[in-house]
């Protein structure tokens, strides 16, 4: 599976941002594709994730009720929408994909687990 992360940039606290990543390379039916962050001198941390087949989203405590995730099926794109946009969310973001069988909900939200990841695109929050 190959992964492009796009739709990084600058914006104000408030403000909303869409990330994109667009899989190729694999059916993705048995995967669920999940977004991380990273901030400088912190771990890479669980943000986001969906079930390519039947959908279900799971989030971050810290981003529930601001972020979105969803994907579209025709063009292989899972989504990040970014809205309320606080500094605190500053952070490179990843994309990663992973096969749903044998995980749980605990470990798919666990980056170490993920096989295929995306090069990252940077998103900066400013106050």
């Amino acid at each position: 599976v190959q992964l492009q992360a796009s739709g990084g940039g600058l914006v104000q606290a408030g403000g909303s941002l869409r990330l994109s990543c667009a899989a190729s390379g694999r059916t993705l039916s048995s995967y669920a594709m999940g977004w991380f962050r990273q901030a400088p001198g912190k771990e890479r941390e669980f943000v986001a994730v969906i079930t390519w087949n039947g959908g279900r989203a799971y989030y971050a405590d810290s981003v529930k009720g601001r972020f979105t995730i969803s994907r579209d099926n025709v063009k292989n794109t899972v989504y990040l929408q970014m809205n309320s946009l606080k500094p605190e969310d500053t952070a490179v973001y990843y994309c990663g994909a992973e096969t749903i069988a044998g995980h749980t909900i605990a470990t798919i939200r666990d980056h170490t687990q993920y096989n295929y990841w995306g090069q990252g695109t940077q998103v900066t929050v400013s106050s």
